[in-house]
C-alpha cells in the first residue's frame, strides 16, 4: 500500500475499533488510541478483559460483535498476535456493515485474512502504525 492510499484511509476514517486495547497508558495500544482520538477519530475500545468499563471516555466492548449496530465502525485497528487476526477479520466482516479498513499494527501480518477482507472490498494495511503514518502523511 502506497503513501497516498494510506493517507486516503486516514483522512476517510471516522470510527476506529481498537482490538486489544490496554488500560495501561504506557502500552502502545493505549497510546495509539489516545493519539487517534486527539486527532478527531471516535475510538471504540475492544478488550474482553475490560468489557463494560470505560476507557478514553468510551465503553469497552468484549468483541466486535458486541458493538451496537448504531456505532458505524469503519476502521478496525488490530493489536493482537498475527495468529489471532483471522478470527478478528471474520468477526469484523460479519458484524460491522460500515467496515472499510482492517489495519494490523507493527509486527502483525496475516496474508490469508488480508485476502479474505480484500475479497469483500475492505482495504487492508499490515505491519504499520497509524500514529506513525498520520504525522508523516497528514501533519501534526
Amino acid at each position: 500500500m502506497n503513501a497516498n492510499e494510506i493517507k486516503e484511509i486516514l483522512t476517510g476514517a471516522k470510527v476506529i475499533a481498537v482490538v486489544g486495547i490496554s488500560a495501561n497508558p504506557a502500552r502502545p495500544s493505549y497510546g495509539v488510541a489516545a493519539f487517534l482520538q486527539a486527532k478527531g477519530y471516535r475510538i471504540i475500545p475492544v478488550n474482553p478483559g475490560l468489557a463494560g468499563q470505560e476507557l478514553l471516555g468510551e465503553t469497552v466492548y468484549a468483541d466486535l460483535a458486541s458493538i451496537p449496530s448504531d456505532i458505524p465502525v469503519d476502521f478496525v485497528d488490530i493489536f493482537r498476535r498475527s495468529e489471532a487476526v483471522p478470527e478478528v477479520v471474520e468477526e469484523a466482516l460479519a458484524h460491522l456493515p460500515a467496515l472499510r479498513v482492517i489495519w494490523m499494527q507493527l509486527g502483525v501480518m496475516h496474508d490469508g485474512a488480508a485476502e479474505v477482507a480484500r475479497a469483500r472490498g475492505v482495504k487492508v494495511v499490515m505491519d504499520r502504525c497509524p500514529k506513525i503514518d498520520y504525522p508523516r502523511l497528514i501533519g501534526a
